[in-house]
């Protein structure tokens, strides 16, 4: 007994200092009002993951705080992420939810990280890895993606930064296909009504977990809309098996096939929950802690299954460790990728 009493006693303290963490942790959030910004107009894929989120939360977070979503729509996600950089409270009572966009601007754009330095954020974790898709009228001059280097497409998108901006200019100009840009819609939905009318042909970078709740005949003969391509490094099963091809296997050389490359390991994280710089270590554990297990929630599981939503949670570290490595990925093929994004 002497020989395992100092292991006995470790375990012991462990056990008290986790203890006391959750009722800390209890203590501070009782009666508290925990935000999740979400970085995009209401109906997005943004806002439904972050509401999806907020209506379970409570059940994980210790000391059951009460949720609110906050919409804040701008820049491709980009203004919510500042917002929460900057500005909104660091005691782990303000969290955010962005296109992952947000988070490699700088990196893309050569930006100075002294104002913005998204790998200072503190991830919670991913709640879903995603695969961005391009999806035309079937009306469209544009049958296949082949013939995207001879035939213009017209696709709408949002603001300079979001992904529906930044997918198709990157293949423009990295691939040399021939697409059309017109920016400048609030949102997804809204470049969704544009296709209807006819106003755009398409719309490329929107991530399959949003494609699902816009188009959720798509892969039905009777559809009036077709996936062009993904634009992703790897398939999804049910597009290979429907055909669809990757944007990356159109790559004609090593280094456009190691720009896109970098560029779309973003769908890696598609759904990022981060706190602010500077929350407390022990909320932090607590949060991360909250979030895997609301993802885990059979109620939650449920809803999501009901709405057709993916879930594929990644931890917080993991994360943490992928948008370091994207941000050291060589500076030639970051220069590479920049020349192509800031092309008019």
């Amino acid at each position: 007994m002497r020989l395992f009493a100092p292991a006995l006693a470790c375990m012991a303290a462990l056990t008290m200092t986790g203890a006391a963490q959750a009722q800390d942790a209890a203590s501070f959030y009782k009666g508290k009002t925990v935000t999740i910004i979400a970085g995009s107009a209401s109906g997005g894929g943004v806002d439904i993951y972050a509401r999806l989120l907020g209506r379970h939360f409570h059940k994980t977070i210790p000391g059951a705080p009460t949720i609110v979503v906050q919409n804040m729509p701008g820049a491709g996600s980009l203004a919510a992420a500042r917002h929460l950089y900057s500005l909104a409270p660091k005691d782990g009572t303000a969290m955010a939810v962005v296109l992952s966009t947000a988070l490699f601007d700088p990196l893309m754009a050569g930006q100075d990280l002294a104002s913005y330095d998204p790998r200072k954020f503190i991830f919670l974790g991913n709640a879903n890895a995603d695969t961005s898709v391009c999806i035309t009228r079937k009306d469209a001059p544009v049958q296949n993606y082949a013939e995207l280097f001879d035939k213009e497409l017209v696709v709408g998108g949002t603001g300079p930064g979001s992904a529906l901006v930044d997918y198709p200019v990157m293949e423009k100009h990295i691939l040399g296909v021939k697409v059309k840009l017109i920016a400048g819609y609030k949102g997804s939905n809204e470049v969704s009504l544009a296709i209807q009318r006819n106003e755009v042909q398409g719309i490329c970078g929107l991530l399959w977990s949003s494609a699902k709740q816009q188009y959720p005949d798509m892969l039905k003969p009777e559809s009036a809309v077709k996936i062009l391509v993904q634009q992703d490094t790897k398939s999804l099963p049910a597009l290979k098996a429907a055909g669809v091809p990757l944007s990356i296997d159109f790559a004609k050389t090593d280094q456009q096939k190691q720009a896109m490359e970098v560029f779309l390991q973003q769908g890696s994280i598609s759904r990022p929950f981060f706190v602010p710089p500077g929350v407390p270590s022990d909320r932090v554990s607590t949060l991360r802690k909250a979030f895997m297990d609301v993802l885990a929630d059979p109620e939650l599981v449920a809803e999501a299954n009901k709405a057709s939503l993916d879930i594929g949670p990644q931890t917080g570290d993991d994360v943490q460790k992928l948008m370091d490595k994207l941000y050291a990925a060589p500076p030639e093929l970051i220069a590479f990728l920049r020349k192509g994004m800031s092309a008019p």
